[in-house]
């Protein structure tokens, strides 16, 4: 079965649980490149004072990293339609120009440098209305790991 960006809710895609999601609406997916949305809100664990932290930046661009995992492990039929749990394992050439404020809706980008088994480097942008607000590239581990409550819930698996 075909499935289009629009058939999923973010949380399908994320091993993150609210309230820890800093990613809002996946925009975009190709093999090379994934585009996420999230606008920032007041309750954000990572908002002090009306502005947004750079800690949640980072986790921001992470769980963009995250999402185009997750599509690809549901929507790929040589994939088991499990996400998996993926970790930091470098940040390099961060350059924050900015922070994001409440209401601002953040566009990240992250572009697919090089990918060794289970290890992936990319090339970050956060935007903010055409504004680059941060840069950086980051190097993701991915587990064998699945959340339990992804495993049991993974209703789109090999539709």
């Amino acid at each position: 079965m075909s499935h289009k960006i629009t058939d999923f809710d973010v949380t399908e895609l994320l091993p993150q649980r609210p309230p820890f999601i800093m990613v809002d609406k996946l925009i975009h997916y190709d093999p090379l490149r994934v585009v996420t949305t999230f606008t920032v809100r007041e309750d954000n664990l990572f908002c002090k004072n009306g502005v947004m932290e750079e800690s949640g930046l980072i986790e921001n661009i992470a769980q963009t990293c995250a999402a185009k995992t997750g599509y690809r492990d549901l929507t790929e039929p040589e994939r088991d339609g499990v996400v998996k749990i993926g970790v930091i394992g470098m940040i390099k050439r961060m350059d924050i120009y900015r922070n994001p404020r409440v209401k601002e809706q953040l566009t990240t980008t992250a572009d697919i440098l090089e990918e060794v088994f289970n290890s992936t480097l990319v090339g970050a942008k956060v935007e903010i209305d055409g504004e680059l607000i941060a840069i950086c590239e980051m190097k993701i581990y991915l587990t064998d790991k699945a959340p339990d409550t992804l495993r049991a819930n993974s209703s789109r698996k090999k539709e």
